[in-house]
């Protein structure tokens, strides 16, 4: 079972399954106190799927984010392309367990071996 990490209605498709709810119900009042840390992490996952263009910012910024559609892995957790900018520009809360895995690898994707990434990949392109 994927574990996606912004697993939010208007970010993914029904396919992947029920998501968390809105993004607009997990955006918290402040910033993470090591959310440089947790930004670059998420910069640095493994990518599976790449997406040429851009993506609008889904909270109506105006603001859109290259390679925002991508997803991303550090070989147990996924994400969009565009989740490091739901954290430094809207604070969106992060489920507990993907944050204690980041500070536990002290912001810096582990390496994965490949079949292991090839794998996750092969799950998302059939849900796609």
């Amino acid at each position: 079972m994927l574990k996606i990490a912004d697993h939010f209605q208007e970010l993914w498709s029904p396919s992947f399954g029920v998501p968390r709810g809105s993004v607009r119900d997990f955006l918290a009042d402040s910033a993470y106190v090591d959310e440089q840390g947790i930004t670059q992490y998420v910069l640095a996952g493994h990518d599976l799927f790449s997406v040429m263009g851009s993506s609008e910012d889904v909270l109506g910024s105006g603001q859109t984010v290259m390679g925002g559609d991508a997803i991303h892995s550090d070989g147990e957790w996924v994400w969009r392309g565009d989740l490091w900018f739901y954290v430094r520009a809207h604070h969106v809360a992060l489920p507990t367990e993907f944050l204690e895995r980041i500070r536990g690898f002290h912001y810096a994707v582990p390496t994965e071996d490949l079949s292991s990434l090839m794998e996750i990949a092969r799950e998302i392109r059939i849900r796609l």
